[in-house]
């Protein structure tokens, strides 16, 4: 997961600071989105991963599907992809684009892993505690993973808070066997 996440990154970043520069982060927000489900499609993925159909004909396979939606410039960006072989991690990159584009407007999304599901009060007092070390506003997602056995693990981009019973004894442990 992480060197999908590094590959996409530099792509992500190019994208935003264009996006940016243009005025054009809900555009670019919607081509990108629009992209990823295109290519998430199992016929698109065929053709994607098929070695034997050169990246001229994905590409144009690509417009087709995509017609005006893309733009001259996102046109341009599809084709880096494609002769770049970073077609694949087009979901990473408009997930990345994303979450640049919450922290530029003042919101960040955290998941919140816990144990047992959270109150609505405690995941509401956690978020609070969130925005005050963050400040910025923090939107939340709670789920549920028993293999924590205690306490809550959140995920705020790249940031990972583990304050669960399971990350403490894989610590401990880490720390015994040294």
């Amino acid at each position: 997961m992480a060197e999908i996440v590094t590959i996409a990154r530099p792509y992500a970043e190019a994208v935003f600071r264009l996006a940016k520069e243009k005025g054009a982060l809900s555009e670019w927000s919607e081509r990108l989105g629009y992209l990823a489900a295109v290519i998430q499609d199992n016929q698109m993925q065929a053709c994607i991963h098929d070695p034997s159909i050169p990246p001229k004909q994905i590409e144009s396979l690509l417009f087709s599907v995509c017609g005006d939606r893309l733009g001259e410039m996102g046109k341009n960006f599809v084709q880096a992809l494609v002769h770049n072989g970073r077609l694949p991690v087009l979901p990473q990159i408009s997930e990345l684009f994303e979450e640049m584009k919450a922290a530029e407007g003042g919101l960040l999304e955290a998941r919140v892993t816990s144990a047992y599901p959270l109150s609505k009060a405690q995941l509401a007092d956690l978020v609070d505690g969130l925005e005050g070390k963050f400040k910025k506003k923090i939107e939340a997602t709670a789920d549920v993973d028993p293999e924590l056995i205690g306490g809550v693990r959140i995920v705020i981009g790249d940031d990972v808070i583990d304050a669960s019973v399971r990350g403490k004894l894989q610590a401990m442990s880490f720390a015994l066997t040294r």
